[in-house]
């Protein structure tokens, strides 16, 4: 099972923010879906009004999954964003899924990623 929400995560993800969130929600949401970014509205219709305004406004963005990690009924998912006009992000995205693999809520946090570091590790 954990396999299976790993592989549901990632495409969730990306379809939703490559443009598509209404098929991405269709395919991959269970019965409820419980957002905690506080700014996107709760339950499936505010995240796919989300990334349809995303899709319009910045069309050309790009995103790298890093790391995935599953636990129990968790997802946890480490991304690298690109932005128009090279901003970029690192990401991490947590999502609770259902007894079907289906995402029930989400959780994450954002970061840009700074021009100067005090060390030469990435944020990968």
């Amino acid at each position: 099972m954990n396999e299976k929400m790993k592989q549901n995560a990632v495409a969730f993800y990306k379809m939703a923010y490559e443009g598509n969130p209404r098929q991405a929600t269709e395919l991959y949401v269970g019965k409820e879906y419980i957002q905690h970014n506080p700014a996107v509205a709760n339950g499936i219709e505010g995240f796919i009004a989300y990334f349809e305004r995303m899709k319009k406004e910045y069309p050309k963005k790009s995103i790298e999954f890093v790391r995935i990690i599953s636990e129990n009924d968790l997802v946890a998912l480490h991304t690298h964003q690109v932005w128009p006009d090279n901003d970029q992000y690192v990401t991490m995205d947590f999502f609770r899924f259902d007894k079907d693999a289906k995402i029930i809520e989400h959780w994450d946090s954002i970061q840009q990623i700074p021009k100067q570091s005090a060390n030469k590790n990435t944020m990968y």
